[in-house]
């Protein structure tokens, strides 16, 4: 059984969908960001840098952070959504999502939807950041599938709750066709949707 700590935040969801889609018992341990629950001694054992999420896979005892780790983790341990001869690919798209899709985005967050007005150059520069962003994962989807080719992976699986928060970004997910496609696609997965709900029942995938 694998245990969870998380927040309801875009990289939480990547792992609560990911056990989701490959099936596998998992309870849910809740991190307060607001109270400071990260920052606590004793999570900062299982997680140096106080960051969620954190899984226990209680089956072998096995404590993992950062959730790109987690994904590959979970994926060579269920053998689905992380093919071998597929490798390769997939952890570049998986590394573009950790260093610069995730960081980037979640400054756009902070500046434009957390703390509007109180940086102009923030609010400007991380909402340009973020608008390419959008504009080259569209470009790459209008020549494949999905991220990482034709079959659907933990590539995906990190991206796709970062652009599930569009409608925070003021972007447009409409204007960009390829993206919005492949948003869509993904939203009607049962696992999606069930994973997205991981601490929310009522919560809703925003429609495009």
């Amino acid at each position: 059984m694998i245990e969870l700590f998380s927040a309801d935040t875009p990289n939480g969801k990547k792992i609560s969908i990911m056990l989701e889609e490959i099936e596998f018992d998992y309870k849910v341990t809740s991190i307060s960001l607001s109270a400071n629950d990260q920052l606590k001694p004793e999570f900062k054992k299982i997680s140096p840098f106080g960051k969620i999420p954190v899984i226990k896979d209680h089956d072998n005892n096995e404590t993992i952070f950062e959730s790109g780790a987690i994904l590959i983790y979970l994926g060579e341990k269920s053998k689905k959504f992380y093919d071998e001869k597929d490798k390769l690919v997939i952890n570049q798209w998986l590394m573009a999502q950790m260093g610069l899709v995730g960081p980037m985005i979640g400054q756009h967050h902070q500046f434009h939807h957390y703390n509007p007005g109180k940086s102009e150059f923030g609010e400007n520069r991380y909402f340009e950041i973020s608008k390419r962003i959008y504009k080259d994962l569209d470009e790459r989807l209008g020549e494949s599938k999905y991220l990482a080719g034709n079959d659907y992976t933990i590539a995906d699986i990190a991206t796709w709750p970062w652009i599930a928060r569009h409608n925070w970004h003021d972007i447009g997910l409409k204007n960009y066709k390829h993206l919005c496609k492949w948003f869509e696609t993904i939203s009607e997965r049962p696992a999606v949707i069930k994973g997205y709900k991981f601490m929310d029942a009522g919560a809703e995938i925003p429609k495009p």
